[in-house]
């Protein structure tokens, strides 16, 4: 009886750990639910125009040019000048239709004042400084300065010319 009895206690102690103690191993599936759509119950946030698709006629900008007249006509010698002036020394940064290391200059005076584009243009370090507007264009631009081209006011002047035929 003795013997009989440690050999169920032994059965019985072999069962339980051949049974018990073993972590089952899930495999990692890849599963895919669906969500069902959510309705949007919270206002919209506002778009946030970028500075340089804003339009601001107000301001002048910082700089040697207060005041300038456009004559209705373009004068196209002027604009053939600032045209070649612009391929020498600002598509380095700025491209014609798009968005390059600068903004592209189309429609720039639909968006600002001859007088801020001259100023831009003429005295960039202090825009930079000093005109909130040429601020955000330096943020939106990865902080990206203009250059200082050091051009005169006429040289400017043609540039201005030539993107009015853009």
């Amino acid at each position: 009886m003795r013997t009989s009895l440690k050999l169920m206690t032994l059965l019985f102690a072999f069962a339980l750990l051949s049974c018990g103690g073993k972590e089952e191993k899930k495999k990692e599936t890849f599963s895919y639910e669906k969500k069902s759509p959510k309705t949007e119950t919270t206002t919209k946030k506002e778009s946030v125009e970028k500075p340089s698709k804003r339009v601001d006629m107000s301001t002048k900008g910082v700089g040697p040019i207060a005041s300038l007249t456009l004559d209705a006509n373009i004068d196209q010698a002027m604009a053939d000048q600032g045209a070649e002036i612009f391929k020498n020394m600002c598509t380095a940064c700025h491209r014609v239709g798009k968005k390059f290391i600068g903004p592209a200059p189309n429609g720039i005076l639909e968006r600002r004042t001859p007088e801020w584009v001259m100023n831009m243009i003429l005295n960039p370090e202090q825009m930079v400084k000093e005109d909130p507007l040429a601020k955000e264009l330096l943020m939106e631009f990865n902080g990206s300065p203009m250059a200082n081209q050091n051009l005169t006011e006429d040289e400017a002047r043609a540039v201005l010319e030539y993107f009015r035929t853009l």
